[in-house]
């Protein structure tokens, strides 16, 4: 028996066998032989889905060329050149000769040579273009597996060890199978943090080299409230920690049984939206379960994900529409295309970058890529007739941007309304705030908005200069930092004067004794994982508005974040101290 400590990032206790997740998991083909009678065969079938791959590229060129324009088809063009390649080619066919091996392993056998030898080339432009030989080796072996393509099935249910998990990777997970997540790096709000907390199952991340030391089959018990990881545990442990999992269950229920039908509200009357984060639509069941009183952000990029072509409009309109009719008559926000940082699509030409969380992403990609943005917002501008439907924009940095995404939004409801589409013309706009320059300035966005959603993971990652997946530098990212404080109260000013409401949707909600702040702050909405709302709704509940008040403006008079996070436990025990973790 070995115990471990990480990094807690979602709480729950789990127990059961662990499945170590490969990441690139398409290109690791499991090695199988063929008999000598059997090679033609395997080579015919490499010629078929070379020849259907290329059917298949030559027809999104054309249709892309239609919609938008004959120069945006020309990336394809490197596509077509990869698989008319006649050494790639000629080196698959003989592989199978050779080795007599399938055509699925001769295949990612010569095209992982090809990510070895672009990954060394010092050309920039040519290293780039690995992402166009793995888009390409992808669609080609789905099309010689067929249906076997799909995403990989866990045999039962188990608990998920792996370097990373990308949000891509945890896409095309069978959730009902993971029962926990464990990785090698990460931080508090890491995308397998944020995950894990809306599957309402247990996390922990920052164990470094944990892969080497647990495989496949192995029995584990994860802690995601305290960070331990035990491997190989002994019965006398199993069963001490099945005892903690059911009280722990049993806690979370008797809070949900008690304040599902209640309001966040103050003891003297002062009334908190809390509403949830979610990003699947299966989570709704969850959202309702809990009591939200609605979406607070609806991330909507992982309609993108795991697939070789763009969502079309019909596609995003009745995804968006089906969770407006659900929640109806609770509101939805919908968070438009948040694409780059940790999130990337294998549908789109977009290179790596060396700071991604700096570069093209989230409202700059949208605003480049106008195509791509139109279609989302035709979809939204549709479906806000179907419910208390209100729409933000991400990473806004200055005014100029929220004053394009708005003219972009006007230009397709006159479409909209040239096509005889009915939309809701009156649909609230909102600006997220994570951005220090977006904070300052926040007194000139309000009244381009009706309006803020604090997005305090990346507010805090900007402003702090900390890396929030880099479990190395964990210990930095302080949510109770007081310059953290101080701008979230600059913005709630300022959204106030201009009669704007502000919102708070990051990870930092979670937390009960923050959730009293922040409501002291004058925030009026906090959403989070829907998970942890009753414990925001129990905090709320038990202290008055004036208290919350005081405890905000004790809070802003302390140098660290220490201070501050020291004085809140301080006053969460005091208000409410059964919420306090054991």
């Amino acid at each position: 028996m070995e115990q471990l400590k990480g990094i807690p990032v979602s709480p729950g206790i789990a127990i059961g066998e662990v499945h170590v997740w490969q990441a690139e998991e398409a290109f690791n083909v499991s090695l199988r032989y063929v008999q000598e009678e059997d090679i033609p065969k395997e080579i015919t079938r490499f010629e078929d889905a070379l020849t259907r791959t290329r059917a298949e590229i030559l027809d999104i060129r054309k249709k892309i060329a239609r919609q938008i324009g004959r120069e945006s088809s020309d990336i394809f063009n490197a596509h077509l050149m990869i698989l008319e390649d006649r050494t790639l080619i000629e080196d698959v066919i003989a592989l199978i000769k050779g080795k007599k091996i399938i055509c699925e392993c001769a295949f990612a056998t010569v095209i992982q040579r090809y990510f070895t030898a672009f990954s060394q080339i010092d050309d920039e432009y040519l290293r780039e273009r690995i992402s166009d030989i793995k888009d390409v080796g992808r669609r080609l072996l789905k099309n010689l597996y067929g249906e076997k393509g799909a995403p990989p099935k866990f045999k039962q249910k188990g608990i998920v060890v792996a370097h990373d998990l990308s949000p891509s990777d945890t896409a095309m997970m069978d959730k009902d199978k993971v029962i926990a997540f464990i990785t090698e790096i990460g931080g508090p709000t890491s995308h397998t943090a944020i995950l894990g907390q809306s599957m309402e199952i247990p996390v922990v991340v920052g164990l470094d080299h944990v892969t080497s030391k647990i495989t496949t089959g192995d029995t584990i018990i994860v802690d995601g409230t305290h960070g331990i990881i035990i491997i190989s545990p002994d019965k006398e442990t199993i069963e001490e920690y099945a005892r903690l999992q059911k009280r722990f269950t049993d806690r979370i229920t008797q809070l949900d049984e008690k304040l599902r039908d209640l309001p966040a509200e103050t003891t003297d009357g002062h009334r908190i939206h809390v509403a949830a984060n979610i990003e699947f639509h299966d989570e709704l069941p969850s959202v309702i379960s809990h009591g939200a009183d609605g979406i607070g952000l609806y991330r909507t990029e992982y309609i993108y994900m795991n697939r070789l072509d763009l969502p079309s409009e019909e596609e995003q309109f009745q995804a968006y529409r089906q969770v407006v009719e659900k929640m109806d008559p609770q509101p939805v926000v919908i968070r438009t295309l948040d694409l780059g940082g940790d999130k990337f699509l294998s549908s789109l030409d977009v290179a790596r970058e060396m700071n991604p969380f700096l570069g093209w992403r989230a409202i700059r990609f949208c605003l480049t890529r106008v195509d791509v943005f139109k279609v989302q917002l035709r979809a939204i501008l549709r479906a806000s007739v179907y419910g208390r439907l209100k729409i933000m924009y991400p990473m806004i940095s200055n005014v100029y941007e929220l004053r394009r995404a708005n003219e972009i939004l006007e230009e397709c409801g006159a479409e909209l309304k040239k096509e005889g589409l009915p939309f809701n013309p009156d649909m609230e706009i909102g600006a997220m705030i994570e951005i220090p320059s977006a904070a300052i300035i926040s007194e000139i966005l309000a009244k381009e908005v009706q309006f803020f959603s604090i997005g305090t993971n990346d507010l805090i990652q900007y402003c702090l200069a900390v890396d929030r997946v880099n479990e190395k530098i964990a210990y930095l990212y302080e949510p109770t930092h007081p310059a953290i404080i101080k701008l979230i109260k600059l913005v709630v000013d300022n959204g106030h004067a201009q009669n704007r409401w502000v919102g708070t949707c990051g990870e930092m909600s979670a937390d009960p004794a923050i959730a009293i702040l922040l409501t002291g702050l004058g925030i009026d909405e906090i959403s989070t994982s829907p998970f942890v709302l009753p414990k925001v709704k129990k905090a709320i509940r038990s202290v008055s508005y004036q208290d919350c008040k005081r405890i905000a403006d004790r809070a802003l008079t302390f140098q660290t974040g220490e201070e501050v996070r020291k004085f809140l436990d301080e006053e969460l025990k005091r208000i409410a101290s059964d919420l306090v973790e054991e």
